[in-house]
């Protein structure tokens, strides 16, 4: 692997003309009191380059949108995409490079943290043929700065993971910080799953051959201002790139969460009604009431963790509870027919307990619920 070195201001010169030749795409979320800066330092960086910046924003609640548009009426080589009623770090960044018309686009957080003083070096490394240049914290020249030894720990990991599910031997996968050409990325463009944040995973696990990959080093910068997007959820979102990249061709990943949040409900399930046949009541009544508990507990794990980018809240939370529970009712009365009929009768010659009778019943409504769900739930918009 080679490293590319920064070009000369000559070797900088826009490839057309007259036209913009790198795009800039940069997601945000409640980024405003970094754009302007990074404008400023984008300006310093490529003052011999043909640029523009595509702030992707969704729909930041701190006006980051407004912000952005505000400089955009000072200068033309700024833009913004705003998003409504949809998340995700990665599929903003597809977003915003389809948006583009320039033939080299790179990604870079907005929050500061990524040197845009090696942008011309990467520039220079597309130029000559690489498929993608990365901002790599991992090689000779590069470091994570002021990290603690538990962040370090856990890139650590995601580095190893990330090389296992892309085959790609790069020092540094997990970068949020690249820049490549315009027909790299739509050869992979159709075949990106969008989860998560990790966009230069999903497009290295993408590609339909091997890139060509060079990597330039950079030490990752402190957050100046604002709150980091790194959580839990971004564990799981991480989780679910690799299960996409591994799985994904034979199975959904969203099913495949689906179906292991339902696993958890139907634990929560047993629970219920073994608390409410030992209550006294009936296996018509304790299988509804558990049940309707259930998949209370499904849908707002559900609404956390599988579809985390168009998670419901507010009133919207409420109404969307109602809408799984309403969309769930046929998978509902065929779990509970199916249960109730296996508990009452004799099938190939046995009776079922409880417990079986309880799983044929859940296992009946599965593939309904997460097929009704996904459209009449979480697939609505505004």
């Amino acid at each position: 692997m080679t490293y590319a070195a920064a070009p000369r201001a000559a070797d900088a010169a826009p490839l057309a003309r007259g036209g913009v030749e790198l795009s800039v795409i940069v997601p945000t979320f409640n980024e405003a009191q970094n754009v302007a800066a990074l404008v400023a330092r984008l300006d310093a960086a490529l003052h011999a380059v043909a640029w523009e910046v595509i702030f992707v924003d969704d729909d930041s609640p701190d006006g980051t949108a407004a912000l952005v548009r505000d400089l955009a009426r000072a200068d033309p080589r700024v833009r913004c995409l705003q998003r409504v009623g949809r998340r995700g770090l990665s599929s903003a960044c597809i977003e915003g490079m389809f948006a583009s018309a320039a033939p080299v686009l790179a990604v870079m957080d907005g929050d500061l943290q990524h040197d845009e003083a090696i942008l011309p070096a990467m520039l220079g490394a597309v130029r000559a043929g690489a498929g993608v240049a990365v901002g790599s914290r991992y090689v000779p020249g590069g470091g994570t700065g002021n990290w603690d030894a538990r962040r370090l720990n856990v890139s650590r990991l995601a580095t190893r993971l990330g090389r296992w599910a892309t085959g790609v031997e790069l020092a540094d996968p997990m970068s949020g910080y690249f820049m490549l050409a315009r027909p790299t990325f739509e050869a992979v463009a159709r075949r990106l799953s969008g989860v998560g944040f990790k966009i230069l995973l999903d497009i290295l696990a993408s590609a339909p051959a091997p890139l060509r990959v060079e990597e330039i080093p950079y030490t990752f910068r402190a957050r100046q201002a604002g709150a980091s997007k790194l959580d839990e959820a971004a564990v799981v979102e991480f989780g679910m790139l690799l299960l996409d990249k591994t799985v994904g061709r034979w199975l959904p990943v969203k099913f495949l969460v689906f179906c292991a949040v339902g696993g958890f409900g139907l634990i929560v399930h047993l629970g219920v009604l073994a608390l409410a046949l030992r209550g006294g009541l009936g296996f018509g009544v304790a299988q509804t009431v558990a049940t309707l508990l259930a998949m209370t507990f499904n849908f707002f794990v559900n609404n956390a963790v599988t579809y985390r980018d168009r998670r419901l809240t507010g009133w919207r939370m409420l109404t969307g509870w109602a809408s799984f529970l309403a969309a769930c009712s046929v998978g509902a009365a065929a779990n509970i027919g199916v249960a109730v009929y296996a508990y009452d009768h004799m099938i190939g010659g046995a009776r079922l307990d409880w417990v079986w009778s309880a799983v044929a019943g859940v296992t009946v409504g599965a593939v309904w619920n997460y097929a009704v769900t996904s459209i009449y739930t979480w697939g609505r918009k505004g």
